[in-house]
């Protein structure tokens, strides 16, 4: 599962956490309700918005809603309530679609095993059954994925003529125009037509932001193995970036607040409160003390004035096919879920999506609990309260 919004837990508190997961897993469902169980490996943290966003504004009883899903090995075989409905057929769509593009780019590219022509043969079909699967569901909920479609065939070329002096946001605009559109047509599917344009720049806003987090966390590798970087290949400083970041940050709080909804709370606490953190993460300043040391008695390796833990030895990346064996075998566990398990492609040590934390300070779950984003009441309302915890 990738993306840059990875909320945390703490501060979600049990309501939004509950209706976080129920959107994870409505994504997860719809995809192998509509295109078969491999399609359930490009479920992602970002694609989740779209159906969140969907749900945010729908009207009660309307065509979205939820269902009771049946036991599933990610939940400890449990039942749970999913999102369901047009909201999350979309969030399927456009995450296919992008899924297939970032497969042929990865063969186009010849990474790890994709260099073996027999496994590049294998991964064309599957990203050319991907791409006409998201465009099949796409069409069924009245949006057209050639947008997505042309935004990455203009990436590549975009690409291959940036160099120093390039305006950073000139290779950062076909993510942007593919998010603003999927995130406007969320204003369709809940039938509020004026919603579209404040949600198509909140849309704009976070391709942006992604682009520039994604050259950010992937800086020290590409260097190393001399793929290219849009923040090398224009020359734009990490100051410049985090500038960037900010800015879209704060564009998208705005934008959002032009939109009507009849229930913000996740979507509110998703793009105003945890997309700062994302930025925090990506350009390296501290984070969640939850994650850090969590179990840590004082004075113990990692904890608080205790001796700096080793580093763990170094380990070879995983080809994208051998990750995606590796992550279908994680996915017959709750490890994916509500343990501890070795990432399918970059072997890190990581943690349970239900155990993601990326608190700033230890008091911020009585902060943001206090907050209880979306209600009108709530310390949150406006969103000018300040509490960016």
């Amino acid at each position: 599962m990738f993306g840059i919004v990875r909320p945390c837990r703490h501060r979600l508190g049990e309501k939004l956490t509950a209706q976080w997961t129920a959107h994870l897993c409505g994504l997860c469902l719809a995809l192998r309700g509509d295109h078969g169980q491999l399609a359930r490996i490009v479920t992602n943290y970002d694609g989740l918005l779209i159906s969140v966003l969907t749900e945010a504004q729908a009207d009660p009883g309307g065509s979205t809603g939820r269902r009771t899903a049946g036991p599933c090995p990610l939940r400890g075989m449990r039942t749970a309530s999913v999102a369901h409905g047009e909201g999350a057929r979309l969030a399927a769509a456009v995450s296919l679609v992008l899924a297939s593009a970032k497969v042929r780019d990865h063969v186009a590219d010849g990474d790890g095993l994709l260099a073996r022509r027999p496994v590049a043969l294998a991964a064309r079909r599957v990203a050319a059954g991907w791409g006409r699967a998201g465009a099949r569901t796409g069409s069924d909920v009245g949006f057209d994925t050639a947008v997505l479609v042309d935004a990455v065939d203009r990436q590549t070329g975009i690409e291959s003529l940036a160099g120093p002096g390039t305006p950073i946001l000139t290779v950062t605009e076909p993510t942007e125009t593919a998010t603003a559109a999927a995130f406007a047509h969320t204003a369709v599917l809940a039938g509020r037509p004026r919603n579209a344009a404040p949600l198509a720049e909140a849309g704009r806003l976070f391709g942006r932001l992604a682009h520039l987090l994604d050259a950010v966390e992937d800086g020290e590798a590409d260097a190393a193995s001399g793929a290219w970087n849009p923040l090398t290949a224009t020359g734009t400083s990490l100051d410049e970036a985090r500038r960037l970041a900010d800015d879209a940050v704060h564009g998208i709080r705005l934008a959002l607040r032009e939109a009507e909804f009849t229930d913000g709370g996740l979507a509110h606490r998703l793009l105003v409160h945890e997309l700062p953190n994302s930025v925090r993460r990506a350009f390296g300043t501290p984070s969640c003390a939850h994650g850090s040391h969590p179990y840590a008695p004082p004075g113990a390796p990692g904890a608080p004035g205790g001796p700096t833990p080793p580093e763990p030895p170094r380990r070879d990346r995983r080809g994208l096919l051998a990750g995606c064996a590796v992550w279908l075998g994680l996915a017959c566990t709750c490890q994916l879920c509500c343990g501890t398990y070795e990432d399918p492609w970059t072997r890190e040590r990581k943690e349970g999506c239900l155990h993601n934390c990326d608190c700033d300070c230890c008091d911020c779950c009585e902060c943001c609990n206090c907050c209880n984003c979306g209600g009108e009441d709530g310390c949150c309302s406006g969103c000018d309260c300040g509490c960016d915890c």
